[in-house]
């Protein structure tokens, strides 16, 4: 699979980094989800949040994904792990998909390891990124 480049905004990372930072005094050390997202916001780059490309997925991103071997479309909005609720289509980003796909942009094919195997993930499309609409706050 190709390197891809992973934008974080400044703020997003520093929400990220403090959720870390409370983990790691509770010894996140022994939870996949939890690395799994350290490593990618070590590998990503930080930008400010006027500077973030629209087609990237960042923090309350609403986002189309393609689960391409099943070629099932799927949309959620990627939340922090308190706001998650599938059944309202809000993804954590402590799940699996949910780190797969945070700072990766449109066109993007990840391949990520979930419980039930790898899986090959396409963002289709953005239809909602806060810093596209202003909305810096959140």
């Amino acid at each position: 699979m190709q390197e891809r480049t992973i934008y974080i905004t400044k703020f997003d990372f520093e929400r990220l980094e403090e959720l870390l930072a409370v983990a790691a005094e509770f010894s996140y050390r022994d939870r996949g989800d939890l690395e799994k997202l350290d490593e990618e916001l070590q590998k990503g780059n930080v930008v400010d949040s006027m500077e973030v490309p629209p087609n990237v997925v960042t923090m309350n991103s609403r986002v189309r994904l393609l689960d391409v071997e099943k070629n099932q479309s799927m949309v959620y909005t990627l939340v922090f792990p308190k706001d998650a609720d599938l059944d309202a289509g809000k993804l954590s980003v402590l799940s699996p998909i949910g780190t797969a796909i945070f700072g990766y942009s449109v066109g993007d094919v990840i391949e990520w390891q979930v419980p039930k195997g790898m899986r090959r993930i396409k963002i289709e499309q953005v239809l909602y990124q806060p810093e596209a609409a202003g909305d810096y706050h959140l």
